[in-house]
């Protein structure tokens, strides 16, 4: 009985160093420094569209930004992130939230040797091709979001971020 407790005792403990230390997840990073949103996406200009309900809804509370953009044939979701948060979460649990059927793919790399996740999403005869990543101005970048959030928590990146997702019709 008492090795289960100093076991239990243990296990709270290592759960908790992550969060232990200096300046864990702080970010010197704050909404006076936003740089703006960029006028083009991919060597293509882009057009700034109106959040939907849904978007609203979502950038209630993120510390960030939250824009979306069309470069007349993809949807781009641009998100400046000031610090780590579970509210950045992959694509893919949005697109299920709406009952889409999901499908992983592979990494992609695209023309400026850039690594993104991607994933198929189908539903009533609509197929899209859905792709994201994270990078900061460092120089690093992740395909992973959970990757992404304890690289962040655990300062092994600076904030702020930027987080893409882009949205195309097949």
């Amino acid at each position: 009985m008492k090795s289960m407790v100093l076991y239990v005792l243990a296990c709270c403990l290592a759960a908790l160093v992550p969060f232990v230390g200096p300046d864990r997840g702080n970010v010197t990073t704050d909404e006076t420094t936003f740089p703006g949103w960029p006028a083009e996406f991919q060597g293509k200009p882009i057009e700034q569209l109106p959040l939907s309900g849904r978007e609203k809804s979502f950038a209630s509370g993120f510390p960030g930004r939250v824009a979306t953009f069309t470069d007349g044939s993809r949807r781009i979701i641009m998100r400046w992130v000031t610090k780590p948060t579970r509210k950045l979460h992959p694509a893919s649990r949005c697109f299920k939230g709406i009952g889409y059927d999901v499908r992983p793919l592979p990494i992609r790399i695209n023309n400026q040797g850039r690594h993104w996740s991607c994933f198929e999403a189908k539903k009533n005869g609509r197929h899209l091709l859905i792709c994201e990543r994270i990078s900061d101005n460092s120089g690093n970048a992740w395909t992973d979001v959970s990757a992404w959030y304890w690289s962040a928590l655990l300062n092994e990146t600076r904030g702020s971020w930027w987080a893409f997702t882009v949205v195309e019709h097949r």
